[in-house]
Parts: C-alpha cells; structure tokens; sequence
C-alpha cells in the first residue's frame, strides 16, 4: 500500500463508529487524560522558560542602559505587542484564565481551541517577561483546558465527555505548573467544576498525575522537587503560637478581601475607560515599571523578589514595602485584562504577611517559627481571595510536604475563610462572572436536564422487534402494518441488527425469500441503558441515525428516539420533570441484593409481600420465566416513615433474607437466573416503579389479596397506582382460598376456564397458558374451557371464532381445549356459575388498563369472580 494512502485510512478509523463509541468509553478517557496531562506539562515548561528568558533580558538591559528607561519603555512596548495579538487573533486569550474555563464547564459557548493556546502562551510570555506582577499557573490551567477541548474537537464527542476532558486538562495544567498533582484535582472540585462524579474525579487524577510527573521530568533528571520552599528552615508549631495563627487568619482574611475588592474595583474602573486592550496592557506595564524602576533595586527581577519574600531574605521593613507594593502592582496589573493569574501573586503576598506576623510574634515573646507562619500565610491569603481551604491547604502542603506545617495550615485557612465569607461572599472568579451576566449558581440550578437524564429514563421499554429467521416479504408485511420507521432483528434472544425503511429499499435485488439476517444492518450502533441524554443525543447526530437500541450487556431493554428526547425537552420547557412525581420522593435503598448472571432474553419481577404466598407466587413466576427464558428479580420493599432517611434506616430483614435465599435455590435447581433485592422506602409503589426503571422490568408478577383493599381503592393503593403507571405487562394474582388449588396441588385433574372477549388482552392472558399450565405433573394434564359470554338478545352467535381459537390453543398446549360458549345478560354470574360448578381450579383472564379498574368499581367481572370463586384468579394486563 502506497504511504499517501495512510492519512485517509487514519481519517477513515477516526470517523468510523465503532472509534466514535469509543470516545464515551471510559478507557478512552483516561488515555485522553494522559495525553492532555503530558501536553500541559510541555506547555508549562515553555512557560517557565519563556518568562525567565525574557524576564532575565529585561533585568540584563535594565542593569546595562538603566531602568528608569528600560523598565517603562519594556512594559509599555511588550503590552501593545500582547495585547494587539490578543485583539486580533483571540480575545478569549485575554485575563487569567480561570473565569474562561469556570463559564466553559458551566456549559457556556466560551471558546477554547488550539488558537487559544498559542495566543496564551505568546502574550503570557509578554506580559511577565515585561514585568507585569501577575503569575503564570492560572494561564497553565487556561491552556490545559484549551488543549483537551482542541483534542475533543480533532476526535469529535459527547457534550458531557468534552467537559470532562476539559476539566482535567485544567487540573493538568495546575498540577505541572505547581508540581502538584492533588492540588490540581481539588482545585477542579472545589472551585471549576464542583463535580465529584466517577468519570470525572478519575480523568482529572490521571491528567495531574501526568501533568506533575511529566512537568518534574522535563525540569530535572530525578523526580525530586527543586523550590526553595523545600528548605524553609525551622518548620514546627506549638499550642502557644494558636493565638498569632489566628490573628494571621484574620488578617489574611481582612486583606484577601480588600484584595478581591480592589481587583474587582479596578476591572470595573478600566470597563468605564474603555481604553483599547492593548493601550490598557501597554498603559498599565509601563505605570508598573515606572514604580518598580523608583523602588529598590531588588523589586526589579520578579522572580528574584517573590524568592527572597517566600525564604524570608529581606528585612521585615523591606518585607512590609514588598507586601505594599506587590499589593497593589498586582491590582494594577490584573485590572488591564492581561494574561496573568493570581496563584503566585495570592502566595506571595501571604507569604510575606505570614513573616510579618512571625516578626510580630518574635517582637513579643521573643521565639517564632517564621518560616512556619509564611507558609500558614500563603495558605491564608490564598484562602481568603479565591475562598478554596482545601485546595490551599493541599497546595502549601504539596510545595512543601512537610506535616508539621498541616496543622497552623489548617486553623488560618479556616479562620481566613470564615472573615472573608463574613465580609464578602463568593469567590473573586464568580463575581468576575457575575459582571459578564454569568452566574455559575444559577446554571448549576438549571444545570442542563441532559447530562442529568440516561436513557432509561426516557426509553421505550416495550419494544417491536422482528426475528431474523423472517423473509423479506414477512418483513415488509410487518413494516406496513406499524407506525415504526426501523425494528431491531432479534436472534436467540440477543440484538444482532437493526432493519429501517433504507435496509427495504435497498433489498430489490433479493427474491421475496430471502432471509432478514442476510440484508439487516448487523452489528447496529447502540446505548447502555445509563447513557446520559447528551451521549445519546452526540451519537444520533453523529451517525445520522433516528433511533437507537438501548442495552444491558447484550440484552435488548429499549428503543430510544429523537421524538423521545424532543418529548423531554417540551416536558422541561412546560416545567414538567421528566420523570414525573418520582423525582419529588426520596429515592428508595437498596440495603441486600444478590445477582445471577444476566443471561435471560428478559427479567421478570416478583414483589413479595407475604411471606406465606411468596412459595407459591414463585412458582408462578418461574414457570413464565422458564417459558420466556427470562430471569426472575424477586424484591421485597421495607416501608419507613416519611420522617426516616430510607438510606440510614437500620432493619431487621434476616426472616425476609432467609426467604430469598432459599427463592435462589429453588431457582438454580430449576435452572433459572435469580436476582434478590431488599429496598428501604416511604412508598412502595414507587420503590416498585423505581425497580421496573432500572431492572428493566419486561413483566411484573403482584399479588392481589382482599385483606389489601383499602377505603377508596379498588385492588389496594398500590397494586392500583401500580395498574395505572406500571409500564411492563403486569399479572395480577389472587391465590385460591385453600391449599388444594394451583399452584399449591399440581398433581391432580384440573379444570382452567379462560373466558374472553377478543382483543390483545385476552391474547396476551393465553399466550402465558403454556407457561402457567406446565407447573403440573406429567401424568396430569388440565382441561382449558375457553368460555365467551353472548348476549341471549337479538341474532344467533357466530360461534366460530371461539371455535378457531379454541382449536389454535389445543394445537399450542397439545391439550383438550373446549370451547364454550354461553347466552347470559351478566358476564359476571355466567362465569361464576361456570367456575363453581366445574369447581374450576383456575380462572384466567386479560383485561386492560382502564377496563379493570372501571368492571371492579361498577361491580363488574374481575371484583365478582375474585369474590365468589374459591380458585385462584389471575388477571393479565398488557404492557402500556
């Protein structure tokens, strides 16, 4: 194969599906991580080296031709030159950084792309080498961001998926540029993203981890941290000292705010000017080094002066003139939108309070760790200005890994924290926002219902799908008698292609025989069952598709659609949640499950509410699910006050776990997959509802007792509520009233009366007689009355239908069926009668939704039968 033939291959790979599925895998997504942690920690060498080139040129001139000149006419020339670059080529290169990628992940159309690294990195570069006290780290996070969501762009993804990405390459970009990689996923969760989600927490640790590692690597041969704080002398704290860290967590917290205020004051300040961007950078560097220039000498290398202000160097009168001065330099700086942070600044200036207050406290009692109180500064005031504890604390900690320094850490972050929230709440980035008319709280609250919803939430769990053993002609006959465009091809119980209205026009040159398999789309694009909405959404618009299986391993459990999603965006926009009341509960807990493996076509639930009938309900429910070759999900629900967390309520459930132990056995001695759970809830019918969403329930086994009914319900609150809203077919079950009837003796001649009265109901109660009628012993075979009830009024039946489908069932159960039909003016005494005389050991029958409710409330059938037979009664209710 000829070389230039690679690139379109590699294109092809990128762009097939089985590589676009990938990309929401969570494999991909921790190798995406490392690569974007290893080209943040590359970006934030060029960084460093960039600054301290022309940072070190600057101080080279300033010495050589004198800084009264250099100084100003540098910072003016390298702040036009910036700032015209950003302008022009991209503006969202402009500030630090961080409020860009907090409204990015906040879902806000910021734009973040390999433009804006380069821009990034250019005039950072600028801007710090000319002088401008500002720091680089936040510009690190800025082009971590950058650089993932320019990796997401090149291999195109999910919504939720490039976010993530973006988060961790900020985390990277924080972890290379501090060495320190805890840092770097803290600062991620407590202050961009407040996100503590598996995919997210994992992606950004990966991405720190590579970042710091790389970043340590790249700087020295040996994974050994070279900063100056690593050396800070006389590290220690004693009871005694509490009273000065607290007076320093005041002061930081005192002078972090007047901080934030002053930087909020002065961007609000060069708004109203409405100077050019880069005449305010241009402007602002050369007022900087026109001070510097008139200070002492040592103000003149930045990076010379935070070094002698973190190890303590200077004199505690030079220390309280740098603090002044690199205050306000600094608020100077930061209001003319240049490309600089505030990391190293926030840490410098702590630093040089917390040696203030160590001189104050040796002034008084004459001892004090100094080095200790700069460090606990740093942390402090760092706390007070971006209002992050935990990631300053971790940041103090990690520069310095020292754990006497843990403890006066932590007591002046948290009393900084508390004065700075008592005086001005929020962070400095949020207010920075706020200005722009973004409010992060605000669209946390309205946080986008599509990466809150999977699509189990909205799927149709009742799915049409067609055998692929079906000929082309069966398959066109099916098409055209359905509302649906597309079917999955269902295959020994598994999902093994898909066939739309395209797969039918492209089959002209196949003979009418031909078989489905043969000219289906195999191995079709589909979705786990908690699929977040964006995913699924991404992937439709991907692939241009207008439906999508979803799936449990390789088990078909729904279809979800772009009517489906479009169905959930009106519910939002009308105020309505999309799942209804449920979200309005609390959730119900799971406090005991077990799993069998998940091999059945479907999985049938059966709620167990009495210990006595749970036996016999099971054997019920197994035989269905041995005629299904389903699983069986058995679940008993413990109800709680409303006043008690289902989550911390404590139970004794060991009679109930002994039951569904000994359920288990009985199944796997029948051959038959298992599942057991015990859940803790204020409501059952919801815990129940909440069990069919995310079991992925086919068809529900309840039983119905007379001792259940309650005033104003027909069957019970519940088993009606479950009537109304139970999406999966449902079998209702009234257990004979003595223990000679099914399923407790199978070995006995019985008698079955089926009535019906046509309709998919009656179809569905037949279609589980199989099932239901095989629990007997061999040598005993039930007899079926297949009875319909006609009016004794006007013409003369047609009784052949009864007759056909008496005749169709013998063929299926290969069992006497007898048809019998019968002229009464009541349906229900005709079929009571019936069931007594022939003392009837079953009665079945299908019934709809409505139907069943309404013949029970006006004195109906199903209320009647259930009444005056003795037998068991079981009622069949197709799925909604």
């Amino acid at each position: 194969m000829q070389p230039h033939f690679y690139p379109k291959r590699l294109y092809q790979w990128l762009t097939s599906s089985n590589f676009g599925l990938s990309t929401t895998d969570p494999r991909y997504a921790l190798l995406e991580a490392c690569l974007i942690g290893f080209l943040s920690a590359l970006a934030a060498l060029i960084l460093k080296v960039g600054v301290g080139w022309l940072g070190g040129l600057r101080v080279s001139l300033a010495n050589q031709f004198g800084a009264i000149w250099i100084l100003p006419l540098g910072g003016l020339t390298l702040g036009l030159i910036s700032g015209w670059l950003i302008e022009q080529v991209s503006l969202s290169a402009a500030g630090g950084g961080i409020t860009q990628v907090k409204a990015s992940l906040a879902r806000y159309p910021v734009p973040l792309s390999l433009q804006v690294v380069l821009v990034k990195l250019i005039g950072t570069i600028m801007v710090l080498g000319g002088g401008l006290t500002l720091g680089r780290r936040a510009p690190t996070v800025h082009i971590g961001a950058a650089l993932a969501a320019q990796l997401s762009s090149w291999v195109p993804t999910s919504p939720e998926h490039r976010r993530q990405m973006i988060a961790a390459g900020a985390a990277a970009g924080l972890a290379a540029g501090f060495s320190t990689p805890i840092a770097g996923v803290l600062f991620v969760v407590e202050e961009l993203m407040r996100d503590v989600s598996g995919l997210t927490l994992q992606t950004a640790i990966v991405a720190s981890f590579v970042g710091a590692v790389v970043s340590l690597i790249l700087q020295s041969a040996s994974l050994s941290f070279s900063s100056s704080l690593l050396d800070l002398p006389n590290i220690s704290f004693s009871a005694s000292e509490i009273p000065f860290y607290l007076l320093l967590g005041i002061l930081a917290g005192i002078l972090g705010t007047l901080f934030k205020r002053g930087l909020l004051f002065s961007l609000t300040v060069q708004s109203r000017l409405n100077l050019p961007l880069p005449w305010r950078m241009g402007l602002v560097g050369m007022i900087s080094g026109m001070i510097v220039a008139i200070l002492p000498p040592f103000f003149q290398d930045n990076a010379g002066l935070r070094t002698f202000l973190v190890t303590g160097e200077l004199s505690g009168d030079k220390i309280l003139l740098a603090f002044i001065a690199h205050f306000f330099l600094t608020i100077l700086a930061y209001s003319s939108n240049a490309p600089g942070g505030l990391f190293a600044p926030a840490l410098v200036l702590g630093s040089a309070l917390g040696y203030l207050v160590g001189d104050f406290e040796e002034f008084l009692t004459g001892t004090g760790a100094e080095s200790t109180y700069a460090l606990a500064g740093m942390g402090g005031f760092f706390t007070a200005v971006v209002r992050v504890p935990v990631t300053a604390i971790v940041i103090v900690f990690e520069l310095n890994t020292d754990f006497n320094i843990v403890l006066p850490l932590m007591v002046t972050c948290a009393v900084s924290y508390v004065v700075a929230e008592s005086a001005s709440r929020g962070s400095l980035y949020e207010d920075m926002l706020k200005t722009k008319g973004i409010c992060i709280n605000e669209a946390a609250t309205a946080q986008d219902f599509l990466s809150r919803l999977t699509a189990a939430d909205v799927m149709q769990s009742k799915v049409e799908s067609l055998p692929s053993h079906l000929t082309l002609e069966e398959v066109f006959q099916a098409m055209s008698v359905s509302s649906h465009r597309g079917f999955p091809v269902m295959e020994k119980g598994k999902l093994v292609g898909i066939v739309t209205q395209t797969d039918l026009a492209n089959s002209a040159q196949y003979s009418p025989d031909k078989y489905l398999r043969d000219f289906m789309t195999p191995r079709p694009i589909t979705v786990p069952a908690d699929a977040v909405l964006s995913d699924v959404l991404y992937i439709l618009n991907r692939y241009l598709l207008s439906r999508l299986p979803v799936t449990e391993g390789t088990k078909l459990v729904g279809i979800i659609t772009r009517t489906d999603i479009i169905r959930v965006e009106a519910n939002k926009l009308e105020g309505n949640d999309a799942q209804g009341n449920e979200s309005l509960q609390e959730p119900s807990y799971v406090v005991y499950q077990t799993r069998a493996p998940a091999i059945g076509e479907g999985r049938i639930l059966l709620p167990l509410a009495n210990l006595d009938s749970a036996t016999a309900l099971f054997k019920i429910g197994a035989a269905i699910a041995s005629q299904k070759q389903s699983e069986l999900e058995c679940l008993r629900i413990v109800k709680v006050p409303k006043h008690s967390n289902p989550a911390q309520t404590s139970l004794a459930n060991q009679p109930y776990r002994q039951l569904l132990q000994h359920l288990e056995k009985l199944g796997k001695n029948k051959g038959l997959p298992v599942h057991t759970q015990i859940r803790v809830a204020h409501d059952i019918s919801q815990a129940i509802l909440e069990t069919i969403r995310d079991r992925h329930i086919n068809l529900m086994i309840l039983e119905w007792t007379e001792d259940s009914r309650t005033p104003g319900a027909v069957f019970g609150h519940v088993v009606d509520f479950l009537i109304r809203k139970a999406p999966c077919e449902l079998v209702l079950v009234k257990l004979g009233d003595n223990h000679d009837v099914y399923p407790h003796n199978l070995d006995k001649d019985a008698t079955w009366l089926i009535p019906i009265a046509g309709g998919p109901n009656a179809q569905r109660a037949m279609e589980l007689l199989p099932g239901l009628t095989g629990l007997y012993n061999r040598s005993r075979s039930p007899i079926i009355w297949l009875c319909k009830v006609f009016s004794p009024d006007g013409d003369f039946p047609q009784y052949q239908a009864l007759e056909q489908t008496a005749q169709e069932l013998k063929r299926t159960l290969e069992r006497l069926v007898i048809p019998l039909p019968i002229r009464s003016q009541s349906v229900a005494d005709a079929v009571v009668h019936l069931a007594t005389a022939e003392n009837c050991d079953v009665v079945m029958l299908g019934v709809s939704r409505e139907g069943l409710l309404e013949q029970v409330m006006y004195g109906n059938l199903p209320k009647t039968i259930a009444r005056q037979v003795r037998s068991t009664v079981i009622l069949v209710r197709d799925a909604l």
